[in-house]
């Protein structure tokens, strides 16, 4: 098995490609849609990336998986459906809090909240076969309520649950989002995996100015991890996390990624004047008088 990543350093994310070199069957995992806010540009110069080095290697592709609804860029996942719509588009069943949740934010009246938009919901710990490719779905709630984590073999994609050690993981105040569950998940469920399961992160953002990195392993996860090792405590893990989320800004592409990716990665329909419109719900906080 083969894994290739691809890196967006727009929103420093990091894309897959699981492959079993002798049948060519592959997943992708987390691929990106470039979105530009002030001019409402999307492009796929990201995905093209991808798409070029599935063309030259003549690759099977089998399954799209999201391992859960971003909220810092758009998924492509429409456009690779487009190309390969024998792929299996899938996600975390728990998918439907999320959708639940942002329909009520964005006043989205037609919005499905049952899932039915993906091709798949993953049950908790589910085993599935995509092509000659076996994965476990496993369940990593607390950056999200929906976050889930894809085993192949030894190889695990985390998302945003954790990230390189010198990082540490992902924040937990999305709505339903938990520090006290993000700790459950990551020191009583990944670190009970084996020290030599690598591990490959959704993002990297290259604290100190290092080099991007985008792989682990459970071990070196467990004994240097700054925010979460073996020892920390979970009173420890949480009191950090929630401190650092406090002061935390909202991601840049928050607000269009939610809308795109709870629809499957679905932009708006078209009006008729022939343009899409993303909603942007106001927090109007004036202390001078009303609007």
């Amino acid at each position: 098995m083969k894994i290739q990543h691809f890196f967006d350093p727009d929103t420093f994310t990091l894309t897959y490609l699981v492959i079993d070199e002798i049948t060519k069957d592959t997943v992708i995992i987390d691929p990106v849609l470039d979105f530009d806010p002030p001019s409402g540009k999307i492009d796929d110069h990201s995905i093209q990336e991808v798409l070029d080095y599935i063309r030259q290697n003549q690759l099977n592709i089998r399954a799209i998986l999201e391992t859960h609804a971003h909220a810092d860029h758009l998924s492509s996942s429409q456009i690779l459906k487009q190309l390969f719509p024998q792929a299996v588009h899938a996600i975390g069943e728990k998918i439907k809090i999320v959708q639940e949740v942002f329909k009520s934010h964005f006043n989205l009246d037609d919005l499905k909240v049952d899932g039915s938009q993906f091709d798949h919901l993953f049950k908790d710990f589910e085993e599935i076969s995509f092509g000659s490719l076996h994965m476990k779905a496993i369940p990593t709630p607390g950056h999200t309520p929906a976050c889930m984590s894809y085993l192949f073999g030894n190889s695990l994609f985390v998302g945003d649950s954790l990230f390189m050690p010198d990082y540490g993981t992902g924040r937990c105040d999305f709505p339903r989002g938990s520090a006290r569950n993000l700790y459950n998940s990551v020191s009583k469920v990944l670190y009970s995996l084996p020290n030599d399961t690598k591990v490959y992160v959704g993002h990297d953002y290259a604290p100190n100015g290092r080099e991007m990195l985008f792989q682990t392993t459970i071990g070196e996860s467990k004994l240097k991890n700054i925010q979460l090792s073996a020892k920390t405590t979970e009173t420890e893990y949480v009191e950090l996390r929630e401190s650092r989320d406090k002061n935390l800004n909202a991601p840049r592409l928050l607000l269009p990624s939610i809308q795109v990716n709870i629809d499957a990665g679905h932009l708006p329909s078209i009006e008729p004047n022939g343009k899409s419109y993303l909603k942007l719900p106001l927090s109007i906080q004036l202390k001078s008088g009303k609007l």
